[in-house]
Formats: C-alpha cells, sequence, structure tokens
C-alpha cells in the first residue's frame, strides 16, 4: 500500500531523530525471521537501548543524509532493518549477533560507528566493546593490581635495606 507524502515525511522525521541521538547503526536483513521472533527481538532490543526501525531504502537514505550515518547507504538493498544504539555502541551489534545465532535467516548487513562504516564480517568489533560497567570494573582491577604489585616491590626493597644494614 503506497504512503502518502505526509507519511513519508514522519517516517523520514522519525528516523531521522532516531539517528541524531544515536551512538551506533546496524543494518540487518530479516527475511525469512518469523513474526514472534522478530517480537522477542523488538522485545530484548527495548530492553537494552536499541531502537529498530523497518525503512524502506530511499527513506532511510533520506533520513541518513547529511548525518555521519551517511556511510551505510550501500547497504540499503533489499529489506532493511535498522539498530539504533542510545546507551551503549555495541548494544545494538551484541543483540544481533546473539540473534543470528539462533536465526540463520537473519543476516547484518553493516554496522557504522562515529561515521565510521564497519562491513557486517567485523561485527565482533562493535558486539564485543565492554559496557560502561564492564568498563569501571577492568580499570578498578588494573588499579588495584598496579596499587598490590607498588606494595610489594616497596615491602621487597624494604627488605633488601634491613638486609644490607644487617650484614
Amino acid at each position: 500500500m503506497p504512503l502518502a507524502l505526509e507519511g513519508k515525511k514522519a517516517i523520514v522525521a522519525e528516523v531521522s531523530e532516531a539517528a541524531k541521538d544515536a551512538l551506533s547503526v546496524v543494518v540487518a536483513d530479516s527475511r525469512g525471521v518469523s513474526v514472534d521472533k522478530m517480537t522477542d527481538l523488538r522485545k530484548q532490543a527495548r530492553e537494552n537501548g536499541v531502537q529498530i526501525r523497518v525503512v524502506r531504502n530511499t527513506l532511510a537514505r533520506r533520513a541518513l543524509e547529511g548525518t555521519q550515518w551517511e556511510c551505510l547507504n550501500e547497504s540499503f538493498v533489499g529489506p532493511t532493518l535498522l539498530a539504533f544504539s542510545t546507551d551503549h555502541p555495541g548494544a545494538a551489534a551484541r543483540l544481533f549477533k546473539e540473534f543470528g545465532k539462533t536465526e540463520k535467516e537473519f543476516e547484518v548487513k553493516a554496522l557504522a560507528y562515529e561515521g565510521e562504516f564497519i562491513p557486517a564480517s567485523d561485527l565482533d568489533r562493535l558486539a564485543t566493546l565492554p559496557t560502561h560497567d564492564e568498563a569501571i570494573a577492568k580499570l578498578m582491577s588494573v588499579m588495584k593490581e598496579a596499587s598490590a604489585g607498588k606494595l610489594v616491590r616497596t615491602l621487597a626493597a624494604l627488605r633488601d635495606q634491613k638486609q644490607e644494614e644487617a650484614a
């Protein structure tokens, strides 16, 4: 059913607004995936701060025109599913990677992060980014190890100094 011009303008405005707030974008093809599975994917996406939109290719190109996500225009071929990560740059990539493990028909076409086009083969580049909490935990463990190592070196130097004085 053809969309009226006002409907198309509304879709372009919605997608443009989502793109403006996005940290990363993932483009996928969901042909062959059942409606129930897509409903589950949309639910998981909402829980992870990911906005999913099924958009006509011409409207997607128009919506992303002039944004940092314009590099994805070449991947708008066939059915297009756009996922905008708003909370964490790797959220959509991680979600689609997990979903693709169970749904073989589901195919990630391309990704973009900070205006850089990333081919689908490099999905792990975004999917493995640590979340904010994971990054803080890693930083704290490194700092803890560094301070413990410094304490051990200080005690060893003190022991060596006392041994030299006793000799």
